[in-house]
């Protein structure tokens, strides 16, 4: 294929047919779509272990790139959970009189073509779906090559369920994963209206640089944990925990703890027998490498400045102690990619304090980092947690996938 332009425009005239559907005709599909899923689990599995063999073992995009029954059965759920919100278009967010006589409405309508750019995790295959078409969108997906099966297979079910509808399946569109159309992608300003990238640190800064498409960001999360010298340290130690291991390779995995040091000696060595069971490598300033060290703790680092605002993505973390509150906070400042952030602490005006003043997509008290998720906010599923501040902040999801018109009647003003 020498150009994917003719794939760009196919999208975009189905878009057309895609809008006039009906709030209930876009749920109907997703959850017909759900059904799909969930009848052809075994085939999905296949197709997804052909991606999987190709992938080293110790790399931890292994872990977003699985499809196993469980998380099928979860994403068939998901698509029913977006089917069931209501439909973010043709809501009236303003209506007047104005002084020539014509009335005004503000709408919310779709915004088009979404073009997703995303890497190693066929799950975004049909959460971006699901929520361009519940919204009204068509979408053009650029997965990466390494889950080719998987995304194909689970587009060839989108577009069973598309002409069961009689649209166009264009309307849902796998571009090759060649990276050689991905600039063509990212300047095809005729043809789609919004690009997202979802990935690493390093296509996020591809996309920013040479996107010509408006761009809205899904960024990497590079997370904290700040415990408190009031803090519970049972309490602080199973967050910190479930922060770090739970799923490691997601972007709302804890990256750096931050320790108090009132409390440092007493909590660190909580930490061990859990971090040991997961062989958690730790990388660690100066006081808490002593602490740790004393402590016997096997997998140890001395931190070099780099492990300070690094997205690790694996069983690995960064330790700091830090002197008070203030000091947590201007750490974060310095070194938070402002997606998820928290505090553990039983002192009331600490919390607040640490609530207003730190600037993040999502901050926490008292409780995991790991629950900024779309899902989870009850938003049906996400396109990515985007960490800028024009249009959307934190779970991207069906409320922002829609822009504004304005509808003026009238009859027969003309302007002086």
């Amino acid at each position: 294929m020498e150009s994917i332009i003719p794939l760009l425009k196919a999208t975009k005239d189905a878009s057309v047919a895609v809008r006039k559907l009906s709030g209930k005709q876009r749920a109907d599909l997703l959850n017909a779509l759900a059904e799909k899923v969930l009848a052809n689990k075994a085939n999905i599995i296949t197709e997804n272990q052909k991606d999987l063999v190709s992938m080293d073992d110790a790399d931890p995009k292994k872990d977003r790139l699985l499809l196993n029954e469980k998380r099928i059965i979860d994403l068939a759920q998901s698509l029913r959970d977006v089917a069931g919100l209501p439909d973010p278009t043709g809501e009236v967010l303003l209506e007047k009189t104005i002084e020539q006589g014509m009335s005004l409405q503000k709408l919310t309508v779709p915004l088009g073509v979404v073009g997703v750019i995303y890497e190693s995790r066929p799950n975004v295959t049909l959460d971006v779906a699901s929520l361009c078409l519940r919204s009204g969108n068509a979408c053009v997906l650029k997965g990466g090559k390494e889950a080719h099966f998987s995304n194909s297979y689970l587009v060839g079910l989108i577009h069973e369920s598309l002409a069961e509808m009689g649209i166009d399946e264009a309307a849902v569109m796998l571009l090759p994963t060649d990276r050689k159309f991905v600039n063509e992608l990212l300047t095809a300003t005729k043809y789609v209206d919004i690009i997202i990238p979802r990935g690493s640190e390093g296509l996020i800064q591809f996309v920013r640089k040479n996107s010509l498409v408006p761009t809205i960001e899904t960024g990497a999360g590079v997370c904290h944990t700040y415990v408190d010298k009031t803090a519970d340290l049972e309490n602080a130690k199973n967050i910190v925990v479930n922060a770090k291991v739970s799923r490691p390779s997601a972007c709302n995995a804890l990256d750096t703890v931050l320790v108090d040091r009132e409390i440092a000696a007493a909590f660190l060595p909580t930490l061990k027998d859990d971090f040991i069971s997961w062989n958690i490598e730790v990388f660690a300033d100066e006081t808490s490498f002593a602490i740790l060290q004393k402590a016997e703790y096997p997998f140890l680092q001395k931190a070099e400045p780099e492990d300070f605002g690094r997205e690790f993505l694996d069983y690995k973390c960064s330790i700091k102690i830090v002197d008070g509150l203030d000091a947590a906070i201007d750490h974060i400042y310095n070194f938070s990619s402002s997606h998820s952030e928290a505090i553990i602490s039983k002192d009331a005006a600490a919390i607040e304090k640490f609530l207003n003043e730190v600037d993040a997509a999502a901050v926490y008290a008292n409780a995991s980092t790991r629950f900024t998720d779309g899902g989870v906010f009850a938003l049906g599923a996400e396109i990515g947690i985007s960490t800028q501040k024009l249009h959307a902040r934190g779970p991207f999801a069906l409320e922002k996938l829609v822009t504004e018109k304005w509808v003026v009647r009238g009859d027969g003003q003309i302007r002086a």
